[in-house]
C-alpha cells in the first residue's frame, strides 16, 4: 500500500469511526457507502496557515496525523474540484503561460468566493486554450481534447500518488454540457470529473500550508476560500458555502475556509478550521445520494462530532 501524506492515527481513525457511528444513528438512510471522510489533525509546532513559514521540502517532511474513512474512493466531486482549478490557474500565472487580466481575477475569485460556474468554464478556457461549442470532426476533436487534459497532466507532474485516480478535465455547469463538452464526458460519463477525500484533502493541506505554487499565492487563495459565519450575512446570501456544509457545524466566532460541492447527487465540503480550544484541523466529507444531497443537517452533524473530537484531544 502506498504510503499517504498524512500519518494514520489509531486514536484518530478510532474516533472517526465513532462519529461516523453517531452519524449513521441520526441519519439511518445515509448508508455506509455514501459517505468519505478524510480528518487530519495538526499538532504544535504548527505547519499551516504559517504565510509560507516552512520551504516546499521542509514542509512535506512534517506528517499530520489523520484518520480515513472510505478515502481512495473516487467520486464526483462537484464544485470542490475547483480548487484544482485554482491551483492549476494560479501555476499559469507564475510560470508566465498566460497572462492575468481584470476578467481572468474576477473569474477567479467569482470560482472560488461564489462558486460560479460561468466563471469556472472561463478559467477552464484560460487553462486549456480550448473552447466549448458544437461538435467538432474527429481529428480537430483529438486535439482539443488532448489540449482539455493539460491540467491533469500538470497535476501528474506533482507526483502525488492521491492525484493518481483522479480526473480533472470538465467544465462545472448548471443546466448541463452541449455539443463537443457533452461528446467529451462519454456516453455513459465515464470521462467526468472524479475526486477522492485524500486527494482533496492533500490539496487544501498544500494551500493552507504555503506551498501549493508558492506562499504569496497560497495567501490569495485562502483570501477566496474565507468564510463568514455571521448569521446575518448567511441569510442575506442564500447560497452562500457555509448553511448546510461544514462551517455549520462550529461556533459562529471559528475560523473557516472552504470550497463546498453541491449537485442534485452530492454534497460536499473540503475545509481547514481554526477553532477556539482545539488544535486547527482540515476536514473533507463527501456525501451521494439525491435524498443526502438535499439534507442540510448531515455535514454540519458531521463538523460539529468532530470539533467535539478536537476538543477532547486538547490543546
Amino acid at each position: 500500500m502506498t504510503s499517504k501524506f498524512f500519518a494514520l492515527d489509531p486514536t484518530l481513525q478510532q474516533k472517526l469511526h465513532q462519529v461516523l457511528d453517531l452519524t449513521w444513528a441520526r441519519f439511518p438512510t445515509l448508508a455506509q457507502n455514501q459517505i468519505a471522510v478524510t480528518w487530519l489533525a495538526y499538532e504544535p509546532p504548527y505547519t499551516v496557515n504559517t504565510g509560507g513559514a516552512l520551504s516546499t521540502d521542509d514542509f512535506w517532511q512534517h506528517q499530520p496525523k489523520g484518520a480515513s474513512y472510505r478515502g481512495v474512493e473516487r467520486i464526483y466531486p462537484a464544485s470542490v474540484i475547483k480548487l484544482f482549478y485554482l491551483v492549476a490557474i494560479h501555476e499559469w500565472m507564475e510560470r508566465g503561460m498566460t497572462q492575468t487580466s481584470p476578467e481572468l481575477e474576477r473569474a477567479i475569485r467569482d470560482m472560488i468566493v461564489d462558486s460560479s460556474n460561468d466563471a469556472t468554464g472561463y478559467v477552464m478556457d484560460v487553462l486549456t486554450g480550448t473552447t466549448s461549442g458544437p461538435e467538432l470532426p474527429p481529428g480537430p476533436f483529438e486535439t482539443w481534447k488532448h489540449q482539455r487534459n493539460l491540467v491533469n497532466r500538470y497535476l501528474q507532474t506533482l507526483k502525488w500518488p492521491e492525484l493518481a485516480t483522479i480526473n480533472a478535465n470538465q467544465k462545472t455547469w448548471c443546466d448541463g454540457p452541449y455539443g463537443r463538452e457533452r461528446a467529451y464526458l462519454g456516453d455513459g460519463y465515464e470521462n467526468r470529473n472524479m475526486l477522492t477525500t485524500e486527494a482533496s484533502a492533500r490539496l487544501l493541506h498544500s494551500i493552507i500550508g504555503g506551498v501549493a505554487v508558492n506562499a504569496a499565492r497560497c495567501q490569495t487563495m485562502m483570501r477566496f476560500m474565507t468564510r463568514d459565519l455571521d448569521p446575518q450575512v448567511l441569510t442575506a446570501d442564500p447560497e452562500n458555502q457555509v448553511t448546510g456544509f461544514l462551517g455549520a457545524g462550529v461556533p459562529v466566532e471559528t475560523q473557516v475556509w472552504s470550497k463546498a460541492g453541491l449537485t442534485s447527487k452530492v454534497r460536499h465540503d473540503a475545509a481547514y478550521i481554526e477553532a477556539d480550544g482545539a488544535h486547527p484541523y482540515l476536514l473533507v466529507v463527501f456525501t451521494e445520494g439525491a435524498e443526502h444531497s438535499e439534507n442540510e443537517k448531515i455535514l454540519p452533524f458531521v463538523s460539529a462530532q468532530i470539533l467535539a473530537a478536537m476538543h477532547g484531544i486538547g490543546v
